[in-house]
């Protein structure tokens, strides 16, 4: 069984568990073949006419006696058994989590997010339900069934017995079939829940542009017509598991006709007494439950399996990033160093960088600049090891960074990018992100670096001002200020500029400039912009090109050469003269 086998590292860790509830069952399924064994021997002594009293009071505290047990035993085994039901969802949301975070980009071109969320919540559920309900229905099917039918063969008659349970394998076979159409069904549906999902995403997260177009209706008539295809894949789902209760009634009702002529038949032929047929009807009533249970498990295991495979093949998902086997230990990043470097996005046919190389030493400023498109951002993500590139391209402190773990990579660089990740948070929390241990003091340097002091003392509520979802109470220039300020509390060794300062005018811009070349004196920072000014004070500047480094130097060299960076500067500084 696939779904076992998927989970057996849970059912093993929680074994104990599992062990105590099935035992409880087992007994609970034990002791309820007694109360109708009791009633039937009671009908036989009214026919007979030697009831007692005393008889009848023992028989009656018995039962009451038999419910109380009952209730406490059954009370035990529910709350351990779908307390593991909600322990794997709990394991599993996790894991999950723990996944997408270790997961590199090429992964999220793969997988929507509306169908991660899916599998984050649907998904997730139906595999906790068949680890509590599936496993309480298949118990319940396999021991309250054996019992039963091993006290109607001792205590009543095996020839009415194996009369009454005739229909028994047509229920099986039909069930079966149902529960493979079952499985096949619930899988698009859920693919139908994940598209639902990627939808209202997109809406929610671009309301302001959707109604700057005047396009509500539209769009509301579009996720109508996805709502719309996830109802019907859900109806042809219930379609399906409607099915079974009543061909389970079905069933029991042919078991019932059976159980009572033949029954009858045998007590006028005095094979057996009334009281005995009494028992065996209760006995064939407690076997509804059994069916229905049996029913209930293949329909909860076939989502439970198509979930679980759907979950897999999200986890089974490998990093294209892997740290070496024997990482080299490096210290600090003294030199980082662009060896011809060459890189291709997975999707891409054509390679976004060609033949780039430089050096740059510790403590100093690279600038990048070139058109929209020229490989830019491309350039300054190769220090986040998103993407894999060829051995020797790349170099920290003379070593290979593919050599280098991944997690001393990640402790180095400091990154703010073009568009800012920010939480539903107060501006404390967003900034003291990568540091949440950092002191009102070290956070109050980082927001003067970024020269976000005058906007914060304008906020009535100052730090603890919520920014709201994705920063929609601040600004552009605040967004981006208080990114930088989020980098900047860190103090990592290298810091990655990728067009940090588009959304502020040339004034902040030149103080948050000047406050990092003072406090980040010694360390490396990369700045790729479009704003020249922003770079000007760089030690080496590269301008890109459809990838490919097509003029280099400092910022008075590029002015002599003449090229599109001093085509460029003499551009900007005649519209920075013209604001003034």
């Amino acid at each position: 069984m696939s779904f076992v086998t998927r989970l057996q590292w849970f059912f093993r860790e929680r074994w104990g568990s599992y062990a105590l509830a099935i035992g409880l069952m087992t007994i609970v399924s034990l002791l309820t073949t007694i109360p109708p064994k009791l009633i039937g021997n009671t009908v036989d002594h009214i026919r007979d006419g030697d009831l007692t009293r005393a008889g009848l009071t023992q028989t009656v505290l018995i039962l009451v006696g038999l419910a109380l047990l009952l209730y406490g035993m059954v009370y035990v085994w529910i709350t351990t058994l779908f307390g593991n039901s909600a322990l794997i969802e709990k394991l599993l949301r996790g894991r999950m989590l723990g996944h997408l975070t270790r997961m590199t980009p090429s992964f999220y071109q793969r997988n929507s997010t509306g169908q991660l969320m899916a599998l984050a919540t649907n998904d997730i559920l139906a595999i906790g339900q068949t680890a509590g309900y599936g496993v309480m229905t298949l118990v319940n099917t396999l021991v309250g069934a054996t019992v039963v039918i091993v006290t109607m063969i001792s205590f009543i008659d095996f020839k009415l017995m194996l009369a009454a349970l005739i229909p028994l394998p047509f229920l099986a076979v039909v069930i079966n079939r149902l529960g493979r159409k079952v499985r096949v069904r619930f899988m698009e549906a859920q693919a139908s829940f994940g598209r639902m999902n990627e939808h209202a995403l997109e809406s929610i997260s671009g309301i302001r542009v959707i109604r700057s177009y005047v396009q509500e209706d539209a769009d509301l008539a579009a996720f109508g017509r996805v709502t719309t295809e996830v109802m019907n894949k859900n109806k042809q789902v219930s379609k399906l598991n409607a099915l079974f209760q009543p061909l389970i009634s079905l069933i029991v009702g042919v078991s019932y006709s059976i159980g009572i002529g033949y029954g009858s038949y045998l007590v006028i032929e005095q094979q057996i007494t009334l009281g005995q047929l009494i028992s065996f009807n209760i006995y064939l009533g407690m076997l509804i439950w059994p069916m229905i249970s049996f029913g209930e498990f293949i329909n909860v295991l076939q989502r439970g399996s198509a979930s679980a495979d759907r979950l897999e093949t999200a986890l089974s998902q490998e990093p294209d990033m892997k740290d070496a086997d024997a990482p080299v230990d490096v210290a600090i990043p003294a030199q980082i160093e662009m060896n011809h470097l060459t890189f291709t996005y997975p999707t891409a046919a054509h390679p976004s960088l060609s033949d780039v190389s430089f050096k740059l030493e510790r403590g100093e400023t690279l600038g990048i600049v070139g058109r929209t498109g020229s490989g830019k951002s491309t350039l300054l993500k190769q220090l986040l090891r998103q993407y894999p590139v060829d051995p020797g391209q790349l170099l920290l402190s003379d070593v290979s960074v593919e050599r280098i773990a991944i997690d001393r990579m990640k402790r180095w660089v400091a990154y703010v990018p073009q568009e800012h990740l920010l939480l539903s948070k107060s501006i404390r929390d967003n900034i003291a992100l990568g540091k949440p241990e950092a002191t009102e003091a070290e956070i109050a340097k980082a927001v003067e670096m970024a020269s976000f002091t005058e906007d914060i003392a304008g906020m009535a509520q100052g730090l603890d001002t919520i920014v709201g979802e994705n920063g929609v109470m601040l600004s552009g220039g605040q967004k981006q200020r208080l990114a930088i300020a989020r980098a900047l509390l860190v103090d990592s060794e290298i810091l990655l500029l990728d067009d940090a300062l588009s959304a502020v005018d040339a004034r902040t811009e030149a103080r948050i400039l000047r406050h990092i070349r003072q406090e980040r004196a010694g360390k490396t920072t990369l700045i790729a912009t479009h704003r020249l000014s922003a770079v000007s004070h760089a030690n080496w500047i590269l301008v890109l090109d459809e990838g490919r480094v097509v003029e280099e130097g400092t910022h008075e060299q590029l002015l002599l050469f003449g090229g599109w960076y001093r085509e460029q500067w003499d551009r900007q500084q005649m519209e920075a003269s013209l604001e003034e």
